[in-house]
């Protein structure tokens, strides 16, 4: 068994590979290098911090599928209270009448893998959910368990602390190269002029792994976007209200007494975010706003109370993330790439990557189809339900 797993990046994903790799079985020293331990500009801390199991691939809907079960579970797992607020109740995916098979065929997908996911017509729509206009939608469809929304913020305190429970070390450190010789990675140095010997490199950077990998002449199409979150008031009951996902892209769910809601912006104003932190107002105002306003007219009067900005780990080659082992440096992880479903997935994730280097295969849930080689090959492993 290898006797040092350095983890770069300490935010949920390389929390939960850590977490892992104890539970696992591994007994020598676990490293976890984050150049931020504030988490401030986190893309963990300040994502929309939601799970579903409505996606179009199998080994997302597994990985969302454990994720709930482990935040139902949460302190009986790790040993330790912890609360994260976890909300379960339901995505709304609204489909235009064209998309109306797509949806079935998505449908079709998740019932088989266990899901519970309830079709509508319009007006069984209408009568569920009144304040919601419906003239133009084919079909909804709304996932009755397994789906819902926590506070990020409280997951990675808790993970961080049930792995330093485990005499897991955290680094306040920035990983300042990576060192290959003879198809391994021999030497990461820090920025500080540390240098560590590791048997196992994990990359969990996030919007920083491209960059990374880049150092080590591995070309890993991941790089930051900008994903603004707005947080405003409406004359609307939240208490009934499931995240609700709208034929034009815009998305909604509560907070608090109010609600949180926001949009991808067009490709073509859509540059790699490094730094940039800064909400777009004008993507409220001129797409996010009207969108909401037409599919529940009382949002119409909402009032906007202030918005932030996060970045998607986002992974240009197929909107998938990366997980596993490199083909050709044979001490190489990913945990990278999730295209803003790394939270929802962090703990199915990390137990994968745990797993592989603990047993040196996956035992719990199958990931191959999100390993590497898939992009150093040209074969792209479309997700279809991406926000």
């Amino acid at each position: 068994m290898p006797q040092q797993v350095v983890i770069i990046g300490g935010g949920i994903i390389g929390c939960s590979v850590a977490w892992f790799l104890r539970h696992e079985g591994f007994t020598g020293e676990v490293v976890v290098i984050e150049r931020d331990p504030s988490y401030q500009q986190s893309s963990t801390t300040l994502s929309a911090a939601s799970i579903r199991v409505q996606f179009g691939s199998p080994v997302n809907v597994a990985l969302s599928r454990f994720g709930a079960d482990f935040l139902r579970n949460l302190s009986r797992i790790l040993g330790r209270e912890a609360d994260v607020g976890y909300v379960e109740r339901g995505y709304l995916i609204l489909s235009p009448p064209p998309a109306v098979a797509e949806a079935d065929r998505l449908l079709d997908i998740q019932r088989a893998q266990g899901c519970m996911v309830e079709r509508f017509e319009p007006a069984a729509l209408a009568a569920r959910f009144p304040w919601l206009a419906v003239e133009d939608v084919g079909v909804g469809t709304f996932g009755l368990r397994e789906e819902g929304w926590f506070d990020a913020w409280s997951l990675l305190a808790a993970m961080r602390a049930a792995a330093i429970d485990k005499d897991v070390r955290f680094c306040r450190a920035e990983a300042d190269g990576l060192r290959v010789a003879g198809g391994r990675i021999v030497n990461v140095r820090l920025a500080d002029g540390t240098e560590l010997e590791p048997d196992w490199v994990v990359c969990a950077a996030g919007a920083h792994s491209g960059r990374l990998m880049a150092s080590l002449g591995v070309d890993l199409p991941v790089v930051p976007k900008k994903r603004c979150i707005y947080h405003f008031k409406a004359p609307l009951d939240n208490t009934d209200v499931p995240m609700v996902f709208d034929t034009s892209g815009a998305w909604l769910r509560p907070e608090g007494a109010g609600f949180i809601c926001g949009i991808s912006p067009d490709s073509s104003c859509d540059p790699d975010a490094y730094g940039d932190f800064e909400p777009d107002m004008s993507l409220f105002e001129e797409r996010v706003w009207p969108a909401l306003a037409a599919r529940i007219p009382s949002l119409e009067q909402l009032r906007l109370l202030h918005a932030w900005a996060g970045h998607y780990d986002m992974n240009m080659f197929d909107h998938n993330a990366v997980l596993g082992a490199h083909p050709e440096i044979e001490n190489l992880m990913f945990a990278c790439g999730f295209s803003g479903h790394g939270v929802m997935h962090a703990p199915g994730a990390g137990r994968a990557v745990a797993e592989m280097i603990v047993h040196g295969g996956h035992r719990t849930i199958d990931i191959s189809p999100l390993a590497f080689d898939r992009v150093a090959q040209g074969r792209p492993y479309i997700e279809s339900t991406i926000y």
